[in-house]
């Protein structure tokens, strides 16, 4: 069976693409399974450029096809803040909670209608030959004035679905 390896340390995210891929033609390994290191300086200024170099710089050190992502929130009332600086937003060593906290402290005083955001992910699949392909989505939402949940990982806390009524930390797997 072919290996697809997943290109991150975020266990959040592992989780969620083994959830996701369950079931494809592929053995999914992770950097630990195969002993590599798939930290990457993230120095792109875009999601794209960031998903990009993940998937090539691992491909390449693994020599297998390699699905890296670049994710994060973006804030309408914050010119698009924290934006591909989701992950290091409240700064390097921060962890989710500190995280959240750090938003809502930026957002205090924003009315409800002016907290429009949106999550964004781009993924990147490459083949150790360097050929690439990149795909992208969105989910648009609103930031709450507290974290509410206990799912997921990240904003998930404080990014509501106006659609379902719900943050998407109250989302079951299934749902998200």
């Amino acid at each position: 069976m072919t290996k697809l390896l997943i290109a991150t340390n975020n266990p959040g995210k592992k989780k969620e693409y083994n959830k996701l891929l369950h079931g494809i033609d592929w053995e999914l390994v992770s950097p630990q399974d195969i002993g590599i290191d798939p930290a990457v300086d993230e120095v792109e200024t875009t999601f794209e450029g960031n998903a990009y170099l993940k998937a090539t710089v691992c491909a390449a050190r693994a020599g297998l096809v390699t699905l890296a992502d670049d994710s994060g929130l973006e804030v309408e009332s914050l010119g698009g803040e924290p934006g591909v600086f989701s992950a290091r937003y409240a700064g390097p060593a921060a962890n989710d909670q500190q995280r959240v906290d750090y938003l809502l402290s930026k957002m205090q005083g924003i009315p409800w209608e002016q907290r429009t955001a949106r999550f964004k992910c781009v993924i990147a699949i490459a083949q150790s030959s360097g050929e690439v392909r990149l795909c992208d989505g969105t989910c648009h939402g609103i930031i709450t004035y507290e974290p509410k949940g206990v799912q997921g990982f990240g904003y998930d806390p404080v990014f509501f679905l106006p659609h379902l009524g719900k943050t998407m930390a109250e989302l079951t797997s299934d749902q998200k």
